[in-house]
């Protein structure tokens, strides 16, 4: 009997051949039985639109999207997921008779990493965000869904973390939990709206690359908060490790990668593969 011609997939960036997507989607593929083929796909930094029709026009089903091209997946999109719309940003597509269809999967990965895989329930727990920029923008409509008591947005030019929280006090109406956002100086001023410590402290700054500390008071930190850093390494992160000074637990990002995969794979596939066994192969594989 003749097998069945897989499924085309890909991630989508440039550069592209560092990307552990495949080795997941692979992992998620053989755990679930299903027929597909998973890519890195290298696209010219001008060329991101062609490049991805030209692949969806030869047979593909799906594609991830990464740097630098999160920001003209979500332009190229003719229906946007309400997670993707507040996002300003797409890092999975699909395309059917409707046209293209983007989402991101970036914040419910988180999610699902904090509360399933860590045990940490997000339910109402002081949350605060660090930074503004596409990767806190990914995490927010999602962090509000998990209902935590109160959500702060900081970051270096407080006005671009306003921004974000205005952004979803507007498109919600009557927001779930209250919302602020503003400087890392607005912290320590007297009248702040939020009251120090939180319970989970998120890093969605690219500071751990450059091996940059966000400028947080360590007083903001809870005794046994979560401290978690969205960068990975074989070692803890500086954020994690000045967290971890002041009495926090912390997580870097793996499985955050991990679980956003899975939820693009149960979207194309309809089936969520089991996390536990590729997050554990690819933690051992850093080491």
């Amino acid at each position: 009997m003749s097998q069945p011609v897989p499924d085309r997939y890909a991630v989508v960036g440039n550069p592209i051949a560092h990307s552990k997507s495949p080795l997941i989607h692979a992992a998620f593929a053989a755990q679930t039985g299903q027929a597909l083929r998973y890519d890195r796909l290298l696209a010219p930094l001008d060329g991101f639109v062609a490049t991805v029709t030209a692949f969806f026009e030869h047979g593909g089903k799906g594609i991830n999207v990464t740097v630098p091209f999160k920001l003209e997946a979500h332009v190229l999109a003719d229906a946007l997921t309400p997670r993707a719309r507040l996002a300003g940003a797409v890092n999975t597509m699909w395309r059917d008779a409707a046209g293209w269809h983007g989402d991101n999967t970036d914040g419910i990965g988180l999610v699902r990493d904090i509360e399933h895989n860590l045990g940490v329930p997000l339910k109402d727990r002081r949350i605060l965000l660090l930074g503004a920029g596409g990767a806190a923008r990914g995490a927010l409509l999602p962090l509000i869904e998990a209902q935590p008591a109160a959500l702060g947005i900081v970051n270096r030019t407080g006005s671009k973390a306003e921004a974000l929280a205005q952004g979803y006090r507007d498109m919600a109406g009557t927001p779930a939990c209250a919302v602020w956002g503003g400087g890392y100086d607005e912290l320590a001023a007297e009248g702040a709206p939020f009251d120090a410590p939180f319970d989970v402290i998120i890093n969605a700054t690219a500071g751990s690359l450059q091996s940059e500390v966000p400028p947080l008071a360590s007083d903001c930190i809870a005794p046994g908060a979560l401290a978690y850093d969205m960068m990975y390494d074989a070692e803890p992160t500086v954020f994690m490790r000045f967290a971890a000074t002041h009495g926090a637990r912390t997580a870097d990002g793996l499985g955050m990668l991990v679980e956003q995969a899975a939820e693009a794979f149960a979207i194309w596939r309809g089936v969520r593969p089991d996390t536990a066994p590729v997050l554990a192969d690819l933690r051992r594989g850093l080491q």
